[in-house]
């Protein structure tokens, strides 16, 4: 039978892999996630939004029946009808 010999480093490192604990073997590098830029189209949306909101919704502040649906239609709407050519 071929004789292996292991230095004590090789020999700790086998034996965490064994009992499933893994020893970081590359360093992890941190990187920043990228903001995306938000579109003139987005900001329209956004504001005509706000604009139409309360109208679908309740005196305590919560959607009527279909309100948030018809916001985002009416809120669409408005959008593309303010866009600028």
């Amino acid at each position: 039978m071929a004789e292996v010999t292991l230095t004590l480093e090789e020999y700790e490192a086998l034996r965490e892999m064994a009992m499933g604990v893994a020893a970081p073997i590359v360093d992890t590098v941190i990187v920043k996630p990228v903001k995306r830029k938000v579109s003139a189209a987005s900001k329209r949306y956004g504001k005509a939004f706000k604009k139409v909101a309360p109208k679908f919704k309740l005196k305590n502040g919560s959607w009527k029946k279909n309100g948030f649906r018809l916001a985002v239609r009416a809120a669409h709407k408005l959008a593309k009808t303010n866009r600028k050519l």
